[in-house]
């Protein structure tokens, strides 16, 4: 697909974002001003909800993937989870929904996810895709327990090109349940980070679908950050469709789960804390799905690796330190 005929990522989200503006109240979500952008609180001091984050997941993907509650096989204690698919997938999750852009301003700090990152274009990663998107209007979820300074609305809003009030912000607290959805529906953006960060060309990546059950939510940020890692790294499932060989192919399932990190077989609570909350000391090949397929679509094989660790999941959702 051309650069020029690739969708819209502003333009794709933009009716996600009057939807969940609208059905505000039977969502349980706030609104209100900051610096002159709306800000969605989605679980700060309005209570939000599972709908609430399966919607911002799907914004999150910029209006190019489908998130879904339900049933997900693999961890007989927990059977209800999230199941997203993209047809975009390279778009849907590098491009928007993951979170790439650093923000700060003072003691507030966040990392940017969602379509309005393609309008600020402040990560390498959009020179490498080639993706250039114009628009009006920006949406970003930040996934924070408090609301932005104006100062940094008025930064956001000025490095998008656009005016603080066509931009809209949507905090998600990870410990709070439409935080919980949406850090578990990034299943097959990780994926997605992983095949990048292997070196296989996103130009092969065709389509994907992954799974991962929902935890409870956390009391407490860490807790909360912890299951929903635990989530995927040890109940995700992702499914790549790619073109190439199939050798190709075999290689990138072989490498892909988490499986294959050293830091593979504790609650990432448990790593977390063995680094000594350094995040940057913890194995990169980590942050990935427990279980893939590739199947290379030009033969029709498919590759399988990795495995589920239900054990690891139990012993994460239920841990209270």
């Amino acid at each position: 697909m051309t650069a020029d005929a690739r969708p819209s990522l502003a333009a794709l989200s933009a009716p996600l974002v009057a939807r969940l503006i609208d059905d505000a109240p039977a969502l349980r979500l706030g609104i209100e001003r900051v610096g002159g952008a709306r800000v969605v609180d989605a679980g700060i001091r309005h209570p939000g909800g599972l709908e609430a984050g399966r919607r911002i997941a799907e914004l999150c993907m910029g209006g190019l993937g489908r998130a879904t509650l339900g049933a997900v096989p693999g961890t007989a204690a927990w059977p209800f989870g999230v199941t997203v698919h993209s047809a975009q997938p390279v778009l849907a999750c590098l491009a928007s929904q993951y979170a790439g852009w650093s923000l700060s301003h003072g003691d507030f700090f966040a990392l940017g996810s969602g379509p309005g990152r393609a309008l600020a274009r402040q990560e390498a990663l959009f020179d490498e895709l080639g993706y250039t998107n114009a628009a009006d209007n920006a949406a970003f979820v930040l996934e924070v327990d408090k609301p932005p300074p104006a100062e940094l609305v008025a930064h956001i809003a000025s490095t998008c090109a656009i005016a603080p009030d066509n931009l809209t912000l949507v905090l998600t607290p990870t410990q709070s349940l439409a935080g919980t959805v949406q850090v578990v529906a990034r299943v097959l953006e990780v994926a997605l980070h992983k095949v990048h960060a292997l070196g296989f060309p996103l130009d092969r990546v065709v389509d994907g679908i992954g799974m991962a059950p929902l935890p409870p939510p956390g009391g407490g940020f860490l807790t909360a950050m912890g299951r929903t890692n635990d989530a995927i790294l040890y109940g995700g499932t992702v499914q790549l469709h790619v073109t190439g060989p199939d050798v190709e192919a075999e290689e990138l399932a072989n490498r892909l789960p988490s499986s294959a990190s050293r830091d593979h077989g504790r609650p990432f609570a448990e790593v977390f804390a063995a680094v000594k909350g350094d995040f940057y000391a913890i194995d990169s090949m980590l942050f990935s799905p427990a279980r893939v397929t590739v199947t290379a679509l030009d033969s029709g094989h498919s590759f399988h690796a990795g495995t589920l660790a239900p054990e690891l999941v139990e012993r994460s959702f239920t841990h209270v330190p």
